[in-house]
């Protein structure tokens, strides 16, 4: 089966430094599955989302969507691939704009990609919402209006309403209450399974990693040092780098 996303020899290097943020990675996601990016602030992972999200190009190696090498140049590739590929942010208080109304806001996908006007995207609003726990009468007020759970939830309608096959997600949860991500962690599971969405997530909740996603690839200073099942590299970890995280985790004393 050809992955979804591919990042083949992967590697980056921005302008004004001496070395590689990220060097010789190669990661494939099948459709349907979940991933999730674990390590250190620093390690790289915000820039292979970038990647992945065609936001950043490589210095080395290649980006692939569908087995097709991604080509910004490629307005037909794009125009596919941004339908295809989604992405919630990290901060629900600054990933909307604070002076439109929720329903202009979970719109602007449908709309920007030709996808719908302001009438025929009406009803494709309200189910996203409906899908993420709103009330219709959400789409006539303004972000500043919801909490932060209800925020990120407005995120993940708006980045769910053109009917993606992937979701990007770069720490959708960390800006959160512990009961709140609790809540948003158990909507991203429920859309993952009844949409049949591709997840791709950041984090650095090992405990949101393992009940959410089904692989897990670590990195350490932009490469990638272990990855496979979750349940074997958070549980048997083979690299001291992954035994140092899971050991770093905060414990209740008993």
């Amino acid at each position: 089966m050809t992955p979804v996303l591919e990042l083949k020899d992967a590697a980056v290097r921005y302008r004004g430094t001496a070395a590689d943020v990220v060097a010789d990675v190669s990661l494939a996601v099948e459709a349907g599955e979940s991933l999730a990016l674990v390590g250190e602030s620093g390690a790289g992972k915000t820039t292979l989302l970038r990647l992945l999200l065609g936001l950043a190009r490589p210095t080395a190696g290649a980006v692939r969507f569908d087995g097709a090498g991604l080509n910004p140049r490629d307005r037909e590739q794009m125009r596919r691939f941004r339908r295809s590929v989604q992405c919630v942010f990290q901060d629900p208080y600054s990933s909307l704009d604070p002076s439109r109304r929720v329903g202009a806001i979970v719109a602007e996908p449908l709309r920007s990609l030709g996808l719908d006007s302001r009438s025929t995207a009406a009803p494709k609003v309200a189910a996203a919402l409906e899908r993420v726990g709103l009330q219709a009468d959400a789409v006539d007020r303004y972000p500043h209006e919801f909490s932060g759970g209800q925020r990120q939830r407005i995120a993940i309608a708006r980045a769910t309403v053109c009917d993606p096959r992937v979701l990007l997600a770069d720490e959708p949860v960390s800006a959160l209450d512990v009961t709140t991500r609790v809540k948003v962690v158990d909507l991203l599971a429920e859309l993952k399974q009844e949409r049949g969405l591709t997840l791709v997530m950041v984090s650095h909740d090992l405990s949101v990693v393992a009940s959410l996603c089904e692989r897990t690839a670590v990195l350490e200073r932009g490469r990638i040092v272990e990855q496979g099942a979750t349940s074997q590299v958070l549980g048997e970890p083979g690299h001291p780098y992954t035994r140092r995280l899971i050991e770093s985790v905060p414990r209740l004393p008993v």
